[in-house]
């Protein structure tokens, strides 16, 4: 009884998580570019961006990357909030049968949310180029006079706090179910079904 209660504490804890998960920045990107033309500097921005995955949804819907907003959106936002959903009805069914049932169902869906992880990883690992830097340089020649151009770019990139509410709403969602899940189970056992 102690290991359904826990795992329902748990899985309400991990949604007071999940809220800011989804709306507080998840990373944030900076690009800046530099020119150096005989000496004299011009650098300008070309990125700064922050996005939580709720923001990330609205500027790929407003790009009309339906597909991809919609995934996003589905794997991040619905599945969790289903699963919760789900678990609380399963924490107040009295059938514990059904109960064992229901998380099984919250099992599999459990792993298509995890896709949203994966989603997120690749975000990351891709904007992972803090302080990658390129530079290249020309000399050209106009009217017999030498002008030097460089032009060089700096991308910065860092995680923003959504990234730790998300991540431990991930990580206390999964421990809750599992609990539930497992206490469920020995329920069924002991009562013989």
């Amino acid at each position: 009884m102690l290991k359904k209660h826990l795992g329902f504490g748990l899985n309400l804890l991990a949604l007071g998580l999940f809220f800011p998960g989804i709306l507080l920045t998840m990373f944030t990107m900076d690009m800046e570019m530099q020119a150096l033309l005989s000496g004299s500097s011009l650098s300008s921005s070309l990125i700064d961006k922050e996005l939580s995955i709720m923001a990330t949804v609205e500027e790929l819907w407003q790009g009309e990357r339906f597909l991809v907003a919609a995934l996003i959106f589905g794997f991040s936002v619905c599945v969790p909030l289903l699963k919760t959903s789900l678990v609380t009805i399963g924490y107040f069914i009295k059938n514990q049968v059904r109960a064992e049932r229901l998380y099984n169902f919250v099992g599999i869906i459990g792993k298509w949310s995890m896709a949203d992880v994966f989603v997120v990883a690749i975000f990351l690992a891709i904007l992972s180029t803090n302080h990658a830097d390129t530079a290249s340089a020309k000399s050209l020649s106009v009217f017999g006079f030498s002008i030097n151009l460089e032009l060089s770019t700096q991308t910065l990139s860092a995680v923003g706090e959504g990234f730790y509410y998300f991540l431990g709403y991930c990580l206390l969602s999964l421990l809750g179910c599992q609990l539930l899940h497992s206490a469920a189970k020995t329920s069924c056992k002991a009562s013989g079904a």
